[in-house]
């Protein structure tokens, strides 16, 4: 390997790897939804995880176009890896403000997501003739198929949901119910 041809396998390397961490990053964020939990971890920890994946991602993003515009056998401008980069970045930092910033527009931007991995994807089998056969195409549609079925996972899971405002009525109906017995027991001791 000499110095030429490791700017390209690194580029190569690191672009595998943040497509598969930015698959895990999605699926994730997808399955934990409202309740925020997976089987068997508590809540911090599946927020921990996803975070620290989310900024793996980025990592491995930015060493990939560095590595990319520093190769001489790639050519394209470096401005051509701002525009992901950017957006990555912005989910990240309003996730790491979640609290302080509006709900609606923490959302907004955090769907994002949903738009930046079919890119990603794009990306990846359209620019690397690595990914269009063996071992590394079946990775990719691997990649593929879990974003797939969670977005179908995820898809039944909201429409199962019961909307907000009849939530709220259940629970005030389930709270007001149970406090009748208890009253009625006071008034009779």
């Amino acid at each position: 390997m000499s110095a030429s041809t490791a700017f390209w396998y690194a580029s190569r390397a690191t672009g595998i790897v943040a497509l598969l961490l930015l698959t895990a990053v999605l699926v994730l964020g997808m399955m934990v939804n409202r309740q925020g939990r997976l089987p068997g971890l508590p809540r911090f920890a599946v927020t921990s995880l996803h975070r620290n994946l989310s900024l793996l991602s980025v990592a491995f993003i930015a060493v990939h176009v560095l590595t990319a515009v520093l190769d001489s056998y790639v050519s394209f401008p470096a401005t051509a890896g701002v525009v992901p980069f950017d957006l990555m970045l912005a989910m990240i930092v309003t996730s790491l403000l979640r609290g302080r910033l509006n709900r609606v527009l923490w959302r907004a931007i955090h769907l994002l997501a949903y738009l930046s991995w079919p890119v990603a994807f794009a990306h990846s089998i359209g620019s690397s003739q690595d990914l269009q056969h063996g071992w590394l195409l079946y990775l990719a549609v691997g990649c593929a198929l879990v974003v797939v079925a969670a977005t179908g996972w995820r898809l039944a899971q909201a429409a199962r949901q019961v909307p907000r405002a009849a939530r709220v009525a259940a629970v005030y109906a389930k709270h007001t119910a149970g406090d009748e017995p208890t009253r009625q027991t006071r008034e009779t001791v």
